[in-house]
């Protein structure tokens, strides 16, 4: 059986290295860590402490983990780190974070948080928390925005190289690509219910803003 990675998680997975650069979204930061962190800091220029949702389940979250501190270290910012496996544990880890007391919240990419969405999206409304997301699905819950890999447009690339190999290509043969599109999303309804202004540069950089 062939894997064919389909989402950047899986990709950075099988590559074991970081994405390619992007250049509509140019900072110091090549990782999606260190970018959403750079956005945050944009947005809330005295942002000094950044808590970020994680799942240790999730292999890719310890190589996330390390290019998280690298890029609070340039930005000078104060990170923690708040593991959660299953739905069971989102409130313990809810009740940590509000006891951090931290400026803003950071999700990492993992299905058990996509699927949580409505509720992690409900916490960081109850807690006036600016957060960024991997996934647009959370902004459009009411997040306030995400930035990630256009996930549609990997899932049709995907679908070609399965095309591919069914006609007898051998994967051995096709290049493994790495995401090319980075999609910003930006909800000003949440923006304005936080008392946030998103700068103008952060917007002329969004692909979707949300009214």
């Amino acid at each position: 059986m062939q894997l064919v990675p389909h989402d950047a998680e899986d990709a950075r997975l099988v590559l074991g290295r970081r994405l390619r650069r992007d250049e509509k979204h140019p900072g110091i930061a090549p990782d999606l860590e260190g970018k959403r962190l750079e956005l945050l800091k944009e947005i809330v220029p005295r942002l000094s402490a950044v808590a970020f949702l994680t799942n240790p389940a999730n292999r890719l979250h310890v190589t996330s983990e390390k290019q998280v501190q690298e890029a609070a270290r340039a930005l000078h910012l104060r990170v923690e780190f708040f593991p959660t496996r299953t739905e069971a544990e989102f409130d313990r880890a809810f009740q940590a974070i509000a006891a951090w007391r931290p400026g803003a919240l950071v999700m990492l990419a993992d299905r058990v948080f996509l699927h949580s969405r409505a509720r992690i999206v409900e916490f960081t409304e109850r807690s006036r928390l600016p957060a960024v997301y991997a996934y647009s699905e959370l902004v459009e819950a009411g997040g306030l925005m995400s930035f990630g890999p256009s996930y549609p447009g990997m899932h049709r690339r995907a679908a070609y190289y399965v095309d591919r190999i069914l006609k007898g290509t051998r994967p051995a043969d096709l290049p493994m690509e790495q995401p090319s599109k980075f999609e910003l999303i930006v909800n000003l309804k949440t923006a304005r219910s936080l008392g946030l202004t998103i700068p103008e540069t952060v917007l002329l950089r969004a692909d979707q803003v949300l009214e």
